[in-house]
C-alpha cells in the first residue's frame, strides 16, 4: 500500500480523474491461468479481507476444488486482475438464483489505491448483461463505494445466515 494514501488529504488529490486514468493503465484484467492460483490463495486466507467480506478462508483442497469447478464452468466469467504486472486479485460474474452477479476479491497489499474500480470498470465494459449484482456484507463500505463508482445503486437489503447484506445493482453503464 501507498505510505499515508488512506490520510484524508492524500485520498482525495489521489482518485483525480487524471490519476484514475493513469491508474486504469496500470490495471489488466486476463484469463486466470494455474500460475495464478497460490497468489490467490494467499489472498483469500487475509485475515482482515475475510473479516471484510464476511467470507471464511477455504483450506488448500476446499480452495483447489472451488477454482477447478470455476474454471471448467464455461457459463462463469473469471479474470486475474494484474496491477503494473502482478497479480492484485480476482474478478468475476456468475450465475445464482437465476440472475447475473459479480463478484471480485483485492489482495490485501492492493486496497485502498483504485484498483477495484478500475478492474470493475473495464470488467463492465465486456460483461453486457444487465441487470448485473452484487451482494456485498452491508459493513463493507469500501466495496459498496466500489460498486457506486461503476453505476450500481443499491436495490435492498438481504441477510444470509448471520451476515448483513446490501443489494446492488446495474441496469446500465450510462450513470446520471
Amino acid at each position: 500500500m501507498l505510505a499515508g494514501i488512506n490520510s484524508p488529504d492524500l485520498r482525495n488529490n489521489y482518485h483525480t480523474r487524471e490519476n484514475m486514468d493513469r491508474l486504469a493503465s496500470n490495471v489488466l484484467l486476463r484469463n486466470v491461468l494455474e500460475a495464478d492460483l497460490p497468489i490467490l490463495f494467499e489472498q483469500q486466507r487475509e485475515p482482515e479481507a475475510n473479516e471484510m467480506a464476511a467470507f471464511a478462508a477455504r483450506d488448500q483442497d476446499a480452495f483447489t476444488a472451488h477454482w477447478t469447478k470455476i474454471l471448467s464452468n464455461e457459463s462463469l466469467i473469471a479474470r486475474t486482475i494484474l496491477f503494473e504486472g502482478q497479480v492484485a486479485g480476482n474478478i468475476g460474474c456468475f450465475e445464482s438464483s437465476g440472475v447475473r452477479q459479480v463478484g471480485y476479491w483485492i489482495g490485501k497489499q492492493y486496497w485502498g489505491r483504485g484498483i477495484a474500480t478500475a478492474a470493475l470498470a473495464e470488467f463492465l465494459r465486456d460483461i453486457t448483461v444487465r441487470p448485473l449484482y452484487a451482494h456485498v456484507a452491508k459493513h463493507n463500505v469500501a466495496s459498496i463505494r466500489v460498486l457506486e463508482k461503476c453505476g450500481f445503486t443499491i436495490c435492498g437489503e438481504e441477510r444470509d445466515g448471520e451476515i448483513e447484506e446490501v443489494v446492488l445493482e446495474l441496469v446500465s453503464l450510462e450513470r446520471e
